[in-house]
């Protein structure tokens, strides 16, 4: 796309083409590092970033669910709220 579109020719770098022939290898570094990292309290979530939108919506999504299985709520007060009056 940076070579065919030319508002992103801008983009292109030779180092891109490099990058791209070892593509399959990075690949399989990538997911030994998140199959030897991902513990049940710490998951890695892959989330494609192709359209910004989608990848917003889906991190999100995740951060509602992780926080919502917290069950977290507010600590206890010592006093009674209504008691309170400010001047």
């Amino acid at each position: 796309e940076r070579l065919d579109v030319p508002a992103k020719n801008w983009k292109f770098d030779q180092s891109d083409l490099v990058a791209r022939s070892k593509w399959d290898d990075y690949v399989k570094a990538y997911e030994e590092v998140f199959v030897e990292t991902t513990k049940p309290n710490a998951p890695w979530y892959i989330i494609p970033a192709n359209k910004k939108w989608a990848r917003n919506l889906l991190a999100a999504r995740i951060i509602v669910a992780c926080l919502e299985d917290m069950q977290l709520s507010y600590p206890a007060v010592d006093y009674d709220p209504a008691r309170i009056i400010i001047d």
